[in-house]
């Protein structure tokens, strides 16, 4: 349409130019020396127009002849750059579907053209950890480092991506270190970090860099709370003594120490280094604010120096919880140690009927040998057994006590599955 009406608009005009030559076509004298040429106002225009028109396509043709080269080589270069992302495209796709080989020799085909070639060395290092080549895979990061020096955050991470997947976890942890103290406040360097410290078990600088997880918001306040969590607990676990286990717990912060698992765990190691002093008042506080069957079952282990207080304790509990079975050991426990042995047999057998277990039938039988049952209390530990996984064959052979009197059979029936049967000291049993 433009062109159209460009072309409309040149005939008008050399219409009208045309009909004022007609009546009155002018004159020019043209004069250099001894030369002088006569013509026509209108020749004369139409002659330089054409001088002009050739003069600027002469120069244009030669302008364009002469950036022929140029062109050519940006043709060539434009060609060949299209071809490095066909490349590396698919190249990506079979590092994608796992063609470890094909997409190495891809991606690195065309890396000299290709305007990308920190992606074409991070999937070569991929493609090369693929097939087991961690020398290559190496190499192709150092050269995504040596060609884009600004990339060390982006190349480190990679690289320790591609060692934790090889379990290659020390060279993993120094890569990360040294991206660390680059880039002190990276969120993904914080967050890789962290969870390498927990793989490998390092609880001491896992906790150590929780302030900075949660300055710099690298992960969710509901991950900082588990790393902080699972820490303390293996920190705890691990202690020798109770000056250790008493400097851990000091560290833990306040609100963590109410924790139902935190606190479990510490009374447990408590208990192991025979601290029943400092256990039982921690214990019966946190059970006045929550009623706790784990808990109940290592109060009732606690051998501190008021058992009839701590017996008092809990019977004030069980007129809530009347009918469960771990309170009515607890109960029963503590009534032992009072010398109490009616009121004991008496929560001991409730124990029992609500709900029947390993432990529950071993205190009764031993109370029951104490009063000199044995008769009774030989079927007690029959029960027991039962009810301990992997103890059938031990169980077997206790079957076997009422044909043999002579037999002396030695165990420990613990509630903890875990423990299975062991050895303690023999329990004689007397002919039915």
């Amino acid at each position: 349409m433009k062109f159209l009406f460009l072309s409309l608009l040149t005939l008008f005009i050399a219409v009208i130019v045309s009909l004022v030559a007609m009546e009155d076509p002018g004159y020019v004298l043209f004069a250099v020396g001894n030369w002088t040429v006569e013509t026509t106002l209108v020749l004369a225009a139409i002659v330089l127009a054409i001088i002009f028109l050739s003069g600027y396509f002469l120069i244009r043709s030669t302008l364009k002849l002469w950036a022929v080269p140029r062109g050519l080589r940006l043709w060539k270069k434009h060609r060949r750059e299209q071809k490095a992302i066909k490349s590396l495209t698919q190249g990506l796709i079979d590092l994608a579907e796992g063609h470890w080989k094909n997409s190495e020799k891809r991606v690195l085909k065309y890396v000299e053209d290709s305007d990308a070639s920190l992606l074409n060395y991070l999937a070569a290092a991929r493609a090369a950890q693929g097939q087991g080549a961690d020398q290559r895979r190496d190499h192709y990061l150092k050269l995504a480092h040596e060609n884009h020096p600004s990339a060390d955050i982006a190349v480190g991470l990679t690289q320790a991506e591609l060692q934790l997947k090889h379990n290659q976890l020390e060279q993993a942890l120094a890569t990360l270190r040294h991206l660390h103290q680059l880039a002190p406040k990276h969120a993904q360097v914080l967050k890789a970090l962290a969870k390498l410290y927990q793989q490998l078990g390092d609880w001491e600088h896992l906790l150590e860099i929780l302030p900075r997880l949660r300055k710099h918001k690298a992960v969710s306040e509901k991950r900082i709370a588990e790393f902080s969590l699972q820490g303390y607990l293996a920190l705890m676990e691990n202690t020798q003594t109770a000056t250790e286990l008493e400097n851990v717990w000091g560290r833990i912060p306040v609100t963590l120490k109410d924790h139902h698992d935190v606190l479990l765990a510490y009374v447990h190691r408590l208990l192991s280094f025979s601290a029943s002093d400092l256990s039982e008042p921690l214990l019966r506080n946190a059970l006045r604010r929550q009623f706790s069957e784990p808990l109940l079952q290592l109060y009732g282990k606690i051998d501190g120096a008021e058992p009839a207080r701590q017996l008092g304790f809990i019977e004030s509990l069980l007129a809530d919880h009347a009918k469960n079975a771990v309170a009515l050991l607890c109960a029963g426990r503590l009534s032992l140690r009072s010398k109490l042995w009616g009121k004991a047999r008496g929560y001991i057998e409730a124990s029992v009927n609500a709900q029947a277990s390993a432990e529950a039938y071993n205190e009764l039988g031993n109370l029951l040998e104490r009063l000199g049952e044995n008769a009774a209390a030989a079927e007690c530990y029959r029960e027991g057994l039962k009810r301990v996984p992997g103890c059938e064959q031990t169980t077997s052979i206790s079957m076997e006590l009422s044909a043999n009197p002579a037999i002396e059979l030695s165990r420990q029936v613990d509630g903890d599955s875990k423990a299975g049967c062991q050895i303690e000291p023999k329990v004689r049993l007397a002919k039915e």
